[in-house]
């Protein structure tokens, strides 16, 4: 299917009255390609009267935010479409595409060990494919008052989620900031307690940077304890509500919450504010190690890029190259347009995601379009 995305000039105000969330300042910002040779404000496609159906889809909430945004436009254009998309968690996004009772999944993580071989299968005349959509900074959040401006080296993260420092006045986080008085609070620290890509990320970053001692995954090693909450926008209300708590989540539920954020040391021991741009410049160096129209990315998480930001997780949409169905073929490649689209991709930064790259974003548009 041939799909335009233009813009529509009376669908604006409706899709700009975002709930802003992330920073108007743009300075250093990833370059985006431009698409149809515009780099105007984001607004909603043009419609397509020959679409109609459901798009049943489901997995990571650390992108609901962005997919609420993208469906309002996208169904605002063409009425006869519904995007029914429920955030439950990367893992189980992933074992319903498998199950084929989605048409995509959102994750947080690429499919990894045997999930590529039963993903193929499920797709029957194609393979599944990785592709990159989302920019989802991760920050650590924290709910300490007072204290302004935490600053924190991953290896004293490390030590936090390992429940080996316990006290907010630990000699560890004291030495990370030296000109900060910080109580004695015990240090609640929360976790996801489903399997999330976010935690995924989170421990693969640790893994890299902090002697993380477990082995990183979707699901949160039991050896390090916490306190489990369920989904981002859980973990975001229990730190909110809990005196001395620390935890970690996408940056646009840190804004939505009104959540304290601490600065990060990346590989080069630069403590850096988490910012979009900050961000960006760590998926700017990421490498692609999957092969032809799979997307699949390796983020250095111990990057000594100057600015850079180092815990970030890239949310893709995992679906059939080739192998739809005929009823969702149409829908799901009109939608992966959209959102693949500089408009689609301009609305993440006023909701606390970051715009892929542009080389990145080009990959992606040359890879929907390869869907049939």
């Amino acid at each position: 299917m041939k799909y335009a995305g233009r813009l529509a000039v009376a669908a604006i105000a409706g899709v700009l009255s975002l709930a802003a969330c992330g920073t108007d300042d743009n300075t250093g910002a990833t370059e985006t390609a431009p698409a149809g040779g515009t780099t105007a404000a984001a607004s909603a496609p043009s419609g397509d009267a020959a679409l109609s159906g459901t798009i049943n889809a489901a997995g990571s909430s650390a992108q609901a935010n962005a997919i609420d945004e993208w469906k309002k436009a996208f169904q605002g254009a063409n009425s006869g479409v519904s995007i029914n998309y429920q955030p439950s968690g990367s893992g189980a996004g992933v074992q319903a595409f498998i199950a084929g009772t989605v048409a995509f999944a959102g994750s947080d993580s690429a499919l990894k060990e045997d999930e590529p071989a039963q993903a193929d299968a499920r797709c029957a005349t194609g393979k599944a494919i990785n592709l990159p959509m989302v920019v989802g900074p991760v920050a650590v959040v924290y709910n300490l008052p007072g204290v302004e401006g935490l600053q924190l080296s991953p290896k004293t993260i490390g030590g936090i989620f390992n429940s080996q420092i316990t006290k907010w006045d630990d000699a560890a986080i004291k030495a990370d900031n030296p000109d900060a008085t910080l109580p004695s609070t015990d240090i609640q620290a929360f976790h996801r307690s489903d399997e999330s890509g976010t935690s995924d990320n989170f421990t693969k970053f640790l893994a890299a940077t902090a002697e993380w001692p477990h082995e990183p995954g979707k699901a949160w090693p039991a050896e390090a304890k916490g306190q489990g909450a369920k989904g981002s926008d859980q973990i975001a209300a229990s730190v909110k509500s809990t005196e001395g708590a620390i935890s970690y989540v996408e940056l646009s539920y840190a804004e939505n919450s009104g959540l304290q954020k601490s600065k990060v040391a990346n590989g080069s021991g630069e403590f850096v504010e988490l910012t979009p741009q900050s961000a960006g410049l760590t998926v700017e160096a990421a490498t692609v190690e999957g092969t032809g129209n799979d997307l699949k990315l390796k983020i250095d998480y111990a990057t000594s890029a100057a600015g850079a930001y180092p815990i970030v997780l890239v949310t893709y949409e995992i679906t059939c190259e080739k192998g739809l169905s005929a009823t969702d073929l149409p829908l799901v490649k009109g939608f992966l347009t959209y959102t693949a689209s500089d408009e689609g991709q301009q609305v993440l930064t006023d909701l606390g995601y970051a715009p892929l790259p542009a080389s990145l974003v080009a990959k992606v548009r040359t890879a929907v379009e390869a869907i049939a």
